[in-house]
């Protein structure tokens, strides 16, 4: 079966007076990177004043303090960060520590080490 058109079909154009940011595709919202929650655990002498600092703080010794909710001397904090590897170090009563349970080390500009957690 064939069909005729006897008359010529109009064209609909789009009114001229759509504004261009009707015409503009939308933009892709861009996500911003997924976090995930990390814990960040060290064990010291119970009353110690236990502190976190890394790449993700920019390295500032008093910028996360940790807590020992328990009194045993278990000191944790939890963060979250993006995925990738962040370098860390514990500040325990002032003084600089990589993290003893931490396999994964680098060592950085003062010619020493810090521990890295990896996200993702």
């Amino acid at each position: 079966m064939r069909i005729k058109n006897k008359t010529p079909v109009k064209q609909v154009q789009a009114a001229q007076s759509v504004s261009n940011a009707e015409t503009v595709s939308p933009a892709v919202k861009e996500s911003a990177p997924k976090k995930q929650r990390v814990t960040f655990s060290v064990r010291t002498e119970a009353g110690s004043e236990v502190f976190l600092a890394g790449d993700f703080n920019n390295w500032d010794p008093r910028a996360l303090s940790m807590s020992d909710k328990k009194e045993a001397g278990v000191f944790t904090v939890t963060l979250s960060l993006p995925a990738g590897d962040h370098e860390y170090k514990f500040v325990i009563d002032g003084t600089w520590c990589v993290d003893p349970e931490c396999a994964d080390w680098v060592q950085n500009d003062h010619g020493t080490l810090n521990s890295i957690k990896r996200v993702g």
